[in-house]
This record gives C-alpha cells, structure tokens and sequence, in this order.
C-alpha cells in the first residue's frame, strides 16, 4: 500500500470532481445485458467507486467500505473470470434497517444486481433473474463489524467478508468542522482542511486491505 493516502485534487473547477479516488474498478457482466446487446457479448460492466458514490450521493468510510467489500467478495468467488450478476447471493448479517447495513446493501445491490422480492425477475423464463438474492439478518456476526456473504449459485462457493470499521482513523478534531460547513459558517481554510481528512480517510479505506478479512465458507456434505 503507498504511504500517501491522500486523494489527488483534481482543480475542484467546475465540471471536475472535487477528488480523484485510487482504487480498481469493479468488473462484472449481466446475462440481460448480452441477451439485449446492451454490450458485446461476454464484455462486462465496468463499476467504479464513482459509480458507487453517485449511487449513494456521497463519499464515506461507509460507501468506500462497500465497495471494497463487494470488491473483494468477488474477486475471491472469481479469481479467474469475471463475476456474472444473478449468479450472485448477498447474504447480510444485520438488518436492513440499520444504518450501516441498509446503506451498503442497497450499494453492494447496485454492483451485483443481487436485489429482495422487488428485484427484477429476468427476461423470458427467468433469465437473469435477481429477485430473493439479497438476504438481510441472515447469519449471526459481531453486530458492530459489518459482514456480508457472497454465495456464487453455479458452484455454492461462499465467501465472507468482514469490514473492521473500527480500525478506520478518526480523522482528528478537524471533522469537527462539519457542523459550521453546513450552517455555511465555515472559513475557506475550515473546508480545506475538513476535505482533506475526510476524503484521506475513504481513500485508507480504499486501500488498505488490512481493514477487511476474507473467509471462505465451508458448507458440510
């Protein structure tokens, strides 16, 4: 991992993103999507934490985590070829109501399609189908470290992966600085600063692999 965890500052001009966040992208295909030509067939879509944030309307340590979450679930139930949307099961060890739970299952949903009883049902005989795969208080974990399975349906492997929130730096005193950003009281040098920390921080997240273990799961015969 490089020292420097600071994100790049792109100019922060008008029609540039503020930040430019370091981390892979996620590359998945959809069976819907070869059956309708969306892409070439066998291409997949390429996910990145932009695409993330733009579906959570901001960057976090929760977002980022998510991210690096479904990230590493499928690189590891995928080594050698690319993950395929609805051949993906989430299974959630906390409830959907939960503040962290429910914000990174609707995120890691977005990224394998993987969706509850109002997911899309497929195409003609169910092709694609991604409804029932996404399952909250699923299994029992430490409630207080997010945790989430993937399960691939070809193969029954299953893999979990364990987000060490905790360890993500504080950030200091300079978050602090949040409140008066809001009210618009907040100098120039109060927003720098508050920036800085809180965009180094998901950029740890983004990473650092130590805040993450990845388990596979054995399931008995």
């Amino acid at each position: 991992m490089a020292e420097n965890t600071t994100p790049t500052d792109t100019g922060r001009t008008e029609g540039n993103w503020a930040v430019e966040y370091d981390v892979e992208a996620i590359r998945i295909r959809d069976p819907v999507a070869d059956a309708l030509a969306v892409l070439e067939s066998g291409d997949p879509f390429v996910v990145t934490y932009r695409d993330v944030v733009k579906a959570a309307g901001h960057s976090c340590p929760t977002a980022s985590g998510a991210y690096r979450i479904v990230q590493l679930g499928l690189d590891a139930l995928y080594p050698d070829e690319f993950p395929v949307r609805s051949e993906v099961e989430v299974l959630a060890a906390g409830p959907r109501d939960d503040a962290t739970y429910g914000v990174m299952g609707r995120l890691i949903s977005y990224v394998t399609g993987a969706a509850q009883e109002d997911g899309f049902g497929g195409l003609a005989g169910g092709h694609g189908d991604r409804q029932n795969m996404l399952t909250f208080d699923a299994f029992d974990a430490d409630g207080a470290v997010p945790t989430f399975r993937f399960r691939r349906t070809d193969t029954d492997e299953t893999v979990e992966v364990t987000y060490h929130v905790g360890d993500v730096p504080d950030g200091g005193p300079a978050l602090g600085n949040l409140q008066q950003i809001i009210e618009g009281t907040a100098s120039e040098d109060e927003r720098e600063l508050f920036a800085d920390v809180w965009h180094g921080r998901v950029q740890r997240v983004l990473s650092d692999d130590s805040l993450f273990t990845v388990t596979t799961i054995e399931h008995s015969a």
